[in-house]
């Protein structure tokens, strides 16, 4: 079986969007169906919504209409799309109007264009249509124009995925003549609407946002096309000029030129890239290019920071990325015999830029000349101070020795121990001290001992000759000796920073690291005064985590700053840190999100859980509260019409009794729902005192016959709220009598162990198995007991009462059978 009979074929979505009502969507959308029906296509109108315009209710006339289906939501009757209707009947293709619309409860979906997507899946065409202003990320805008809020909206993705989208649009002066005429809404509402929706100005920015977004679809469409035909090269479909940037002062000349350009088209994009080139020279200053960050962004524009591997290509990479029709640069600021030494970067991507049109623009600082920048040094200070001494000093000291031995060795043997010391001078401090060795021993070698002596001149071709490889091994030495260095720095660069990676990530990963513990590292790691992390807030920004000493509390007051996201930043404080860090940086602002992200992530997590918990509280209150509420109110409502009735003495006594025992099981069951949820809330606010039991047992155990008291009168006082903890009491009270086997009674006893006081409630009833005890304070947890005569809350609310008074409360077996409650209570000071 071949893929395409495998695989069912989708639908394709035609979306007419129109820029207001009444453009003329419907009619084309059905104009289309009496096309595609000439042409022998199996076309239905789906639903159509006429909204009482002849003219669109005349284009019906010749097709098929399909039944819609009739829905009642609250006494009214309804009519949608009948999906079932439509895959039954099959066509080739369907029009359904009105794709942003809300369905009545009850429907397949929610709105229509999922029932869209179900008829494109069953491989039937969709014609459909939809105004601008429902598409859910122009919603704000819409009502900021119109001061109309859309309640019916629809996913941008989905309109955006359409295989065609047709604007349907009219002059805003043509679409209000429209109106007049009556041929969109009815004549009473032809006036308001006029002077309030239907303003010219409305229908303008309406119209704007319309054609907008569509060309930002149709510019998608092209960079899909050309990325995956292969095509490389620039299409001038816009106008998009890149500025290239470089820090420099002469930026914001450059930018403010480019944003003229853009603007004499409508529809253009100002682009501004700075390169971060990683060819190991210095880069520009972070605060600098902040400042031209935000001048871009205030013309209108965007800025991308880049890594090349040279400005000039970096550029025009990524000049073809965005298929760029301009680049602007500036003059360079070289002076003319430095740039005759090496091509100047305007000059380099105008050569690389092909097709893509390159302005040179001057500047007040152009050919004013600036040093080269220096490539630095892998060696440290008194290692390049050593080196220039012993350039200096050697070749002096070893011409002296030679002098001494001139009768023991010879010219060949001479060489050798210059060159020597040349390799020597290139170990201690790099090239140019060995270059400059090299230049001088050249000459003592010459002067003192190349014949004839005390003289620049030599006699021997041969001698010449050995000088000349002297000079060239010592420089093509001492250059492959700095490189060695060189690499070897920065193998450890490399090194550390991967080291320092690894330690990130794994934090990160493993959830170690908070926030405000990866700022310190990345401080500490990079040794810099201070690093903040800030959040946008409005207009002003809020720390989230410092480290240092006076952290900048705005992006401005830093000399560096990283973007971790669209709403935060790393400002860091202290010195200028290379290109070269900024990668590891970025890696780090990387990391930082991450953890950003597991925290939000963590915080929505504990938060579902909690929205859990109250949920499934909720629902199991629900279902005990249905059912054990109602047991004594009914009780209590046929007592209550007992006593109504011609009784005797001795029945009406019972029904009075029975009425008493309702009534106060009815009090305990209300007094457990609302102490649990002042526990839920975290209302109860204890008020600890040095008290004594016998303040409080006798209270918890009255009303209960059957209790036996064991509390010894000289008990010392303990720190507790009174009235709290004889509601623990007394639940764990109930609880055991409820369960202890008829006649045998429940037994209350004190004792001070250790540095509190243990009550102890003692029942003689089944206890609870040991894989049940871990549930027995959760809430509406009966565990086997049937009797219907609690919701289960006792235990939940006794144990939450005893955390907020300080006491602990635990269960253990009785000896025998039954379960013993055991409630510790700390002993107020003495």
């Amino acid at each position: 079986m071949t893929p395409d009979e495998s695989t069912p074929r989708r639908g394709r979505l035609t979306v007419y969007l129109g820029a207001a009502p009444g453009v003329g969507k419907t009619y084309a959308m059905l104009d289309e169906a009496h096309r595609r029906l000439s042409r022998g296509t199996d076309v239905v109108v789906g639903l159509v919504e006429s909204h009482g315009r002849l003219a669109t209710a005349a284009q019906l006339e010749g097709l098929e209409v399909l039944p819609r289906r009739v829905l009642v939501h609250r006494d009214s009757e309804f009519t949608e799309l009948d999906v079932e209707a439509v895959l039954a009947r099959s066509p080739q293709v369907v029009m359904v109007d009105e794709l942003a619309h809300t369905n009545v409860p009850g429907s397949r979906h929610a709105k229509r264009w999922q029932d869209v997507h179900d008829l494109l899946d069953a491989g039937i065409d969709v014609v459909t249509t939809v105004n601008v202003q429902h598409l859910e990320s122009l919603n704000d805008d819409v009502e900021a124009i119109t001061g109309v809020k859309q309640r019916e909206t629809v996913p941008d993705h989905v309109v955006r995925d359409a295989d065609q989208i047709q604007l349907v649009d009219l002059p805003p002066e043509a679409l209000r003549r429209r109106l007049a005429h009556g041929n969109v809404y009815r004549a009473e509402q032809i006036d308001a609407s006029l002077t309030q929706y239907f303003r010219v100005g409305n229908l303008t920015a309406l119209r704007e946002l319309a054609l907008l977004w569509l060309a930002d679809r149709v510019d998608d469409a092209l960079a899909s096309y050309r990325r995956d035909h292969s095509i490389s090269s620039p299409w001038p479909a816009r106008e998009r000029v890149v500025v290239a940037v470089t820090g420099g002062p002469e930026g914001d000349t450059l930018l403010r030129r480019g944003a003229r350009i853009a603007q004499r088209a409508a529809g253009s994009e100002l682009v501004a890239v700075h390169v971060l080139a990683t060819d190991g020279l210095p880069s520009a200053p972070p605060a600098r290019i902040a400042e031209q960050r935000r001048l871009v962004e205030s013309l209108g524009g965007t800025f991308h920071t880049v890594v090349g591997e040279d400005v000039a290509s970096g550029v025009v990479d990524f000049a073809r990325g965005v298929n760029a029709t301009m680049i602007v640069v500036g003059v360079s600021r070289r002076s003319r015999w430095r740039e005759a030494l090496r091509e100047s970067n305007g000059t380099e991507i105008a050569r690389l830029a092909g097709v893509i049109d390159v302005h040179l623009v001057t500047h007040e600082r152009a050919r004013s000349g600036r040093a080269l920048p220096g490539r630095g040094s892998a060696l440290s200070g008194p290692r390049r101070l050593g080196g220039w001494v012993a350039a200096l000093v050697g070749p002096v000291l070893l011409t002296l020795v030679l002098s001494a031995m001139r009768d023991v060795v010879s010219l060949p043997t001479e060489l050798m121990l210059f060159l020597a010391l040349t390799v020597l001078v290139a170990l201690i401090g790099g090239l140019w001290p060995a270059i400059v060795s090299a230049v001088i021993g050249f000459v003592l070698l010459n002067w003192f001992f190349t014949i004839p002596t005390g003289h620049l001149t030599i006699a021997e071709p041969e001698n010449a000759l050995a000088l000349t490889v002297f000079v060239l091994v010592a420089a093509g030495v001492a250059s492959v000796v700095d490189l060695a260095a060189r690499r070897t720095a920065e193998a450890f660069r490399a090194r550390a920073e991967a080291s320092a990676l690894a330690a990130a990530s794994r934090s990160v990963l493993s959830g170690e690291d908070t926030a405000a513990a990866l700022v310190a590292r990345l401080r500490e790691t990079f040794t810099l005064e201070a690093v903040a992390l800030l959040a946008r807030r409005g207009s002003s920004w809020d720390v989230l985590a410092a480290d240092g000493n006076d952290p900048a509390v705005t992006p401005d007051g830093a000399q560096a700053v990283l973007v971790v996201d669209d709403d935060r930043v790393l400002a860091l404080t202290g010195r200028v840190l290379p290109a070269s860090d900024r990668r590891v940086l970025e890696a780090f602002a990387s990391q930082l999100g991450v953890v950003l992200e597991h925290d939000r992530l963590r915080a929505q997590a504990e938060q579902a859980r909690i929205l859990g918990e109250a949920d499934a509280t909720r629902t199991a209150l629900l279902a005990a509260v249905s059912h054990d509420l109602r047991t004594p109110l009914a009780t209590i409502r046929a007592s209550v019409d007992g006593l109504g009735l011609d009784l005797s003495e001795s029945d009406r006594a019972v029904l009075v009794g029975t009425l008493a025992d309702s009534t106060a099981r009815l009090e305990r069951l209300i007094d457990n729902l609302l102490d649990l949820s002042r526990l839920q809330t975290g209302s109860v606010r204890p008020v600890l005192r040095a008290t004594s039991l016998e303040e409080v047992v006798p209270f918890a155990v009255e009303g209960y016959p059957l209790v036996v008291l064991d509390v010894p009168e000289d008990l010392p006082l303990v720190l507790t709220d009174p009235g709290l903890l004889e509601r623990v009491l007394a639940n764990l009270v109930s609880n055991a009598v409820r369960h202890a086997p008829a006649g045998r009674p429940v037994v209350v006893s004190a004792a001070v162990v250790g540095r509190g006081i243990v009550v102890r409630v003692v029942d003689d009833g089944p206890g609870i198995p040991d894989e049940l005890k871990g549930h027995m304070f959760d809430a509406f947890q009966r565990l086997g007991d049937t009797t219907g005569n609690g919701l289960g809350l006792g235990l939940a609310v006794a144990e939450g009462l005893a955390t907020a008074v300080g006491a602990e409360v635990a269960a253990e077996d009785t000896p025998g059978g039954g379960l013993t409650m055991l409630v510790t209570v700390p002993l107020a000071a003495s």
